[in-house]
């Protein structure tokens, strides 16, 4: 279970050096000294954890992944008209397939698993590693990923660089108990494209994934990173992940969430220098008796800085979503334009979606707009679509394909966009 020995024992199946040994101590000793999340609290008040229970699952000490396990068709498939430069597939954080282009090892691209770069690159884990993006102070579940985390990518692109082609990583879960990591550096100059897929087989044990998410993006650099995650149902998903921007950088940050039983993430953009800009597309579907809760942060550290925030979603049956949002603006932070927009489709009356946009401005020269918006499927608009000869089944894609194409338009790669929008039809039924 979760212990000081099972640290030790996780830390020592992956011949760790003796300081992330030590990081790892600090961390669970953070993890004991905090409360379990609750609605007391104001981030958890709309989401209970009462039928989840920590001592139901534990910590993947011994990489008991399994070697044969089978992958949906899908996953993996090329999804942008570039070839990957870099592929690689891990099953319950243990990589099992993994390939890098000569190209992008020559530019001085690093591309790895964690543990690889634990070992390997120490001076830049020891530098990145949960110090300027997601602490592990943020909360329990922080703390206990810093504890037990296992698996996960370490992409680094070095100053000037442009990635000659993008970087894919897949995580398929088996054991149900994944901790994995992604760390993206780019350094000054830098340019890159990473997707990263998370997914796993519906089962009747409860599971968790408690994931950590940084995308530090340097002076005038450029990251464009896309993470879809479609986990069984069985699956408790929490995430903390936050982008860093610097002076004239650009992040591109897509997610799309499909799966799990309940999600809970906190996504934080930062931008720290004048010229920084992000933008955050999320797109989610649930259905059955899904719970997804994410609460989203777009932090204006200094002025002259851009967000622009739109997340859809369309819900089935008896599923629930709750989406939290702030623009925030520190004093002093002038000149910045700050966006975020959250519309939600209902396709059943037994759905219910929260959407709570906010603004915390401590600034007098900015432009900061929100809006949010739940609605039904238009029953004229069906109706004309049928009146045409098109089934209602079609007409009824049709609609939610419409819905959504405003954000589809965001993404920038079309495969992306096919895959998401095929998910999306298998749950509309």
């Amino acid at each position: 279970m979760f212990t000081q020995d099972a640290v030790k024992k996780l830390s020592a199946s992956l011949n760790e050096p003796e300081w992330m040994l030590e990081f790892r101590l600090n961390a669970f000793e953070t993890f004991e000294a905090l409360e379990m999340p609750s609605t007391a609290e104001e981030a958890w008040r709309r989401t209970s954890l009462r039928r989840f229970k920590l001592d139901k699952v534990s910590p993947s000490i011994n990489g008991d992944a399994a070697s044969d396990a089978q992958l949906p068709e899908f996953l993996g498939n090329q999804l942008t008209t570039d070839e990957a430069g870099g592929n690689m597939l891990q099953v319950d954080g243990v990589t099992r397939q993994f390939e890098v282009n000569s190209e992008l090892t020559d530019q001085g691209v690093i591309f790895c698993d964690m543990h690889t770069a634990v070992n390997e690159h120490p001076e830049l884990i020891k530098k990145y590693f949960m110090t300027d993006g997601v602490k592990v102070s943020d909360g329990k579940f922080a703390a206990l990923h810093g504890a037990f985390w296992r698996g996960g990518t370490f992409l680094y692109i070095p100053k000037n660089v442009k990635a000659s082609a993008p970087m894919h990583t897949v995580l398929w879960s088996v054991n149900g108990k994944t901790y994995t990591h992604t760390l993206v550096v780019l350094e000054e100059g830098a340019e890159g494209v990473f997707m990263d897929e998370y997914a796993s087989a519906s089962g009747d044990d409860t599971a968790i994934h408690n994931g950590v998410i940084e995308l530090l993006v340097g002076d005038n650099a450029n990251l464009i990173y896309a993470g879809l995650q479609d986990f069984g149902t069985n699956m408790y998903q929490f995430n903390h992940e936050v982008g860093r921007v610097g002076r004239d950088g650009k992040l591109d940050w897509v997610t799309s969430m499909m799966g799990t039983r309940l999600t809970k993430a906190f996504q934080t953009l930062e931008l720290d220098q004048p010229g920084a800009w992000g933008r955050m597309s999320g797109i989610f579907f649930t259905n059955g008796r899904q719970h997804l809760d994410l609460d989203t942060q777009q932090n204006h550290n200094a002025g002259d800085t851009v967000s622009d925030l739109l997340y859809k979603g369309a819900l089935r049956e008896n599923s629930r979503t709750v989406w939290q949002g702030m623009i925030k603006a520190l004093p002093g932070a002038q000149k910045i334009d700050g966006f975020q927009a959250n519309r939600n489709l209902m396709l059943d009356k037994t759905a219910r979606a929260d959407s709570i946009p906010g603004l915390e401005i401590e600034a007098d020269d900015v432009a900061c707009t929100h809006a949010s918006a739940i609605g039904q499927l238009d029953p004229e608009e069906i109706f004309y679509l049928m009146s045409r000869g098109i089934p209602r089944k079609t007409a009824v894609e049709m609609s939610v394909q419409g819905f959504f194409d405003p954000l589809m338009r965001r993404i920038p790669f079309e495969g992306i966009r096919d895959r998401i929008f095929d998910r999306i039809v298998e749950k509309i039924g």
